[in-house]
């Protein structure tokens, strides 16, 4: 089985959809990527690419096949916008040229936000004449409004209707929260919609204590961690988190240790000066292979978004890599990612942007003995083994794809 991924972000930017590349290869699956030039989280193209030009390259098995990309920039959301459309208007350019005489049965879109990046992937599937599938990973244009880019109006409606028609353009529709199934089954009554939650590398449940990392992460060495990894943007809603710092400003015992970059990077950096807060610490990106190092030496791990109706069916796919870790988890979110955390037993969960909440929260899991923490972290992890393993959810998909390619009902 050949199997063409289209996603506009690929390695070495670290997204989920990597390990599921490298797993469909060591399973015998020909996959080939189309993708753009990788310049996320920091919006500068990587060292070794260029923004224009196409490029062919080799990586753990798979051909990627890169097309030219405006990068994002460091904030703006011009900038953001014209990278969007950069990728949906190459892919649609040199997509097909770059795939020349290449047969595929499969074209699987990893549906990050935009789900308009599926464009190209429509088209490929058109000109191929094969059955295509799209993983919804982010709900459009509800997330266009959440993140305060624009106001409900007649360019959200115009988005609407284009993301309805790209539904419809599926042969099947994967989503990666169950609270995701009915606005996409009302957009597109009729097509296949199927839950496939996300995983993550297997690395987060296996990490041996003591294994050597590139660097030392000081705030982690002493006092009581509360680590947050990942993407520091909007959706995130980290004015929770330097709120809470703020509130708890004199239990200098208890660190905020932040990993990760993003677009609200710089506004946090700021704030820390300006409040003179000395309990959060901003230590930037570390590469993804090391991140389940890092999450082993916390005491809490921390997931936050903003308290908008979109993001309550959303599950930040960092639950799954909490839970594999170990570690009790605090969540200051709603809906569908608090009643993961609720359901499991891996930690607390509070409503979202609620900064005393949070503290709260952080504080019961910091008076608890190390013990009972560990219990909590151990009830995470029989979760994850249980409905998110990743090998588990692979073989799923590969089901998922045969049964396409067969004509077959999917249940």
């Amino acid at each position: 089985m050949r199997i063409l991924i289209v996603s506009q972000y690929f390695w070495p930017e670290g997204f989920r959809i990597n390990d599921l590349v490298k797993s469909l290869v060591e399973r015998g699956i020909e996959v080939d990527v189309l993708t753009g030039k990788p310049n996320y989280p920091d919006g500068k193209i990587f060292s070794g690419y260029q923004a224009l030009g196409c490029m062919q390259e080799v990586w753990s098995g798979a051909n990627i096949f890169r097309v030219p990309l405006l990068p994002r920039g460091e904030d703006g959301v011009f900038r953001l916008a014209i990278n969007y459309l950069s990728f949906i208007f190459f892919g649609l350019i040199f997509g097909p040229y770059l795939l020349r005489g290449r047969k595929f049965d499969v074209v699987f879109v990893y549906g990050l936000s935009p789900i308009l990046l599926a464009i190209p992937g429509i088209f490929i599937s058109w000109i191929k004449k094969v059955k295509l599938v799209i993983w919804v990973q982010d709900l459009w244009p509800e997330s266009l409004t959440a993140t305060g880019f624009m106001k409900d109006g007649f360019i959200v409606r115009a988005v609407r209707s284009l993301v309805k028609w790209i539904y419809w353009r599926a042969d099947l529709i994967l989503v990666q929260s169950r609270a995701f199934e009915s606005s996409i089954v009302s957009m597109a009554p009729g097509k296949q919609v199927i839950y496939l939650p996300n995983s993550v590398d297997p690395s987060f449940s296996t990490w041996v204590p003591g294994k050597f990392l590139q660097k030392r992460v000081e705030p982690l060495e002493h006092g009581f961690s509360v680590v947050f990894a990942g993407n520091i943007g909007v959706a995130q809603g980290v004015e929770c988190l330097l709120d809470a710092a703020t509130l708890l400003r004199d239990h200098t015992e208890i660190r905020f240790v932040i990993f990760g970059s993003g677009r609200k990077w710089q506004w946090m950096s700021d704030q820390i000066s300006q409040r003179g807060l000395v309990n959060i610490h901003l230590v930037g990106r570390f590469p993804i292979e090391e991140m389940p190092g890092y999450l082993q030496k916390a005491d809490v791990l921390l997931v936050s978004l903003k308290d908008q109706p979109i993001f309550s069916l959303t599950v930040p796919s960092k639950i799954q890599a909490y839970m594999a870790s170990g570690k009790p988890i605090v969540a200051s979110l709603n809906g569908e990612g608090a009643r993961l955390i609720s359901e499991s037993g891996a930690g607390i969960a509070v409503p979202a942007e609620d900064p005393r909440a949070l503290v709260d929260a952080i504080f019961t899991l910091y008076e608890m003995p190390n013990g009972d923490r560990k219990k909590i972290g151990e009830k995470g992890r029989l979760y994850y083994q249980k409905h998110f393993d990743h090998d588990v959810l692979v073989t799923c998909l590969i089901d998922h794809f045969k049964m396409l390619e067969s004509n077959k009902e999917i249940f």
